[in-house]
């Protein structure tokens, strides 16, 4: 037995709409709370990344700051040339000195108020005449043999150190030292040390912003300060790298400490994941009850609505039954006239209309198209056969004119171009012929001029050799050449000239007739431009009409065509259209390739 292919049809209406309820409703909303509840996770988290950032860096900012301020003191300490005088001299008694120190030293810090950031300015120096008090000390062995003594010794630049050091209190803070070198009159061994307030150091440091714990780092990834009491950095040196730390551990950096004597400094923070989202967990029961209400509330109403809309249907349905093996193409119309059947009788309705009205434009494209055809044909014959009679009665009376004034034989000449045009004009039923062609025609008409005007008139005629094998339409330059004869030659009083020039450039031919005979006036230049445009009736100008409308059927929007005329100064008539040779005439008709014609 052929087991029936699956297929969506077969699958009842309550199915179906239950599954359009789960895939509609049920899972976008779920999606929907789950892309929030996560975009919200990540906002936050961003969030308190970027502030954290911020603490960060004005932790940093202000560190520096501090340290900034020490060394300017350190700096006028070290450039004051009374506090080195006074370190450096050897006093021969006590009252020398006191009366020394009171002029110098004790002036000192009451002229120059201290930060209050400073925690306490120590001299140290080996000269053994002063009283080693009031912020004097001696430079004793026990000194000199330790860390930060050796450091500034052997120090070989001018900058003050940076160390972290130990109060009386035991309590962390940091030092600047910097020794006292700066005048030439060095004898004694000068070292200041300014001690930085550990209150404000930890204030610094206790950011309330930041949420986790912070480290100050050196150049070699050290700790040298941390708000984390249990890591022992106080005792002996820990790298940050040491440091146990989770994958849920998020590690901020600030930028390194531009400062010279803090080369490499930064200050690094940590936070727990748990700790950056713990706002976001307080709103976790929020969207809860928001995601039971969204779901809750579309379930009902789409409950109600797809009952009712399923005992309605299910009377379509019995009288479906009775179809038996129908048409289903289209749905039959029901006995009921409710809104359902209605719908079903306008969709059957609608589905005849298409059809009708798709059989009614297919046909009504074929005539059109048809009669499109025969009209142009038509036009095309009646604009062919309409230059025939204009022709040859200006030529003809031409002939007779000159016939009656004169008795010689050289009418023989111009009977015999006369037969060549004539020939010509005879041979409709070839739409295209060749530049050269053409203009062996548009010859004949000249020398027939010539005949008429005498010395009146001189032409001349220049053909690019790539253009002479070009196709146009056939006696596409004649009438322009005639016009310019007679309209343009004929009134002038003086000679006048006719140039006939073709050229080919980048696949475009361009034909121009150029006359210095009488032109036209501005207004009938556009009055005649006009009336090509908008296709009136031939009327006047029949020559150039003709031509026009022949060049627009053949080549459509694929040529150009130029007037440029000025009253007495001639007139210039150009025609680029597309370059095809005799080789590939036929695809004249219908051109492939749109051409860029520049202005």
């Amino acid at each position: 037995m052929k087991r029936a292919k699956f297929s969506f049809h077969n699958v009842r209406l309550s199915k179906k709409l239950l599954i359009m309820y789960i895939f509609s409703v049920l899972i976008p909303i779920v999606l929907t709370n789950i892309i929030f509840y996560t975009v919200t996770i990540d906002n936050v988290k961003k969030q308190q990344m970027h502030d954290s950032q911020l603490a960060l860096n004005q932790i940093s900012n202000d560190f520096g700051k501090i340290i900034d301020d020490a060394v300017g003191i350190s700096s006028s300490l070290y450039t004051n040339t009374n506090i080195n005088l006074f370190l450096e001299k050897d006093y021969p008694s006590d009252v020398d000195y006191v009366d020394d120190y009171d002029t110098y030293l004790r002036t000192y810090n009451q002229s120059s108020p201290i930060n209050p950031s400073i925690n306490s300015i120590r001299f140290y120096t080996d000269n053994p005449t002063m009283i080693y008090s009031g912020g004097v000390y001696p430079l004793t062995e026990e000194i000199k043999k330790s860390a930060w003594y050796r450091q500034i010794m052997e120090s070989s630049n001018t900058s003050p150190i940076v160390l972290r050091s130990i109060t009386d209190k035991q309590t962390p803070t940091f030092s600047i030292i910097r020794k006292l070198d700066y005048f030439n009159f060095n004898n004694k061994e000068k070292i200041v040390r300014i001690e930085i307030n550990p209150a404000t150091i930890e204030n610094i440091f206790n950011n309330v912003t930041f949420k986790g714990d912070i480290y100050l780092l050196n150049q070699k990834g050290e700790i040298e300060y941390s708000t984390k009491k249990d890591l022992g950095w106080r005792k002996k040196p820990i790298r940050f790298n040491q440091i146990s730390k989770t994958n849920k551990t998020v590690i901020l950096n600030s930028t390194y400490l531009d400062q010279a004597y803090l080369q490499n400094w930064k200050v690094v923070g940590t936070i727990s994941e748990k700790t950056m989202l713990k706002t976001v967990n307080k709103s976790g029961r929020f969207i809860l009850y928001l995601a039971f209400i969204n779901i809750i509330i579309p379930t009902i109403i789409i409950i109600i609505i797809n009952r009712s809309f399923l005992r309605r249907l299910q009377r379509i349905f019995r009288h479906v039954k009775k179809m038996g093996d129908q048409n289903f193409e289209k749905i039959p119309d029901p006995e009921f006239t409710d809104e359902i059947g209605i719908l079903t009788s306008e969709f059957n309705r609608m589905i005849r209309k298409i059809e009708e009205l798709i059989q009614d434009v297919f046909m009504a494209n074929i005539q059109k198209q048809e009669m499109e055809i025969k009209r142009n044909r038509a036009q095309l014959s009646a604009l062919q056969s309409q230059i025939n009679p204009h022709f040859l009665f200006n030529a003809l009376e031409t002939i007779r004119m000159r016939s009656l004034m004169k008795e010689e034989t050289e009418t023989a000449n111009i009977i015999h171009n006369m037969a060549k045009i004539f020939r010509n004009s005879l041979t409709w039923g070839k739409d295209m012929m060749t530049v050269r062609s053409e203009v062996n025609l548009v010859l004949s008409f000249l020398e027939i001029q010539k005949y008429r005007f005498g010395e009146k008139l001189d032409y001349e005629i220049e053909i690019d050799e790539a253009a002479e094998q070009c196709m146009i339409p056939n006696m596409a330059l004649q009438p322009f050449v005639e016009n310019a004869s007679i309209h343009g030659i004929e009134p002038l009083k003086g000679n006048g000239k006719i140039s006939v020039k073709v050229t080919v450039n980048q696949d475009i031919l361009t034909c121009m007739i150029i006359d210095n005979g009488a032109g036209m006036a501005a207004d009938k230049k556009e009055q005649i431009l006009y009336s090509l445009e908008n296709e009136e009736e031939m009327g006047n100008s029949v020559g150039i009409k003709n031509v026009f409308y022949r060049l627009k059927m053949y080549y459509a929007d694929q040529f150009r065509f130029y007037v440029d005329s000025e009253k007495g100064k001639g007139t210039i008539i150009t025609i680029k259209i597309p370059y095809k040779s005799s080789i590939n005439c036929n695809e004249m008709e219908t051109p492939q390739n749109k051409l860029y014609f520049p202005k």
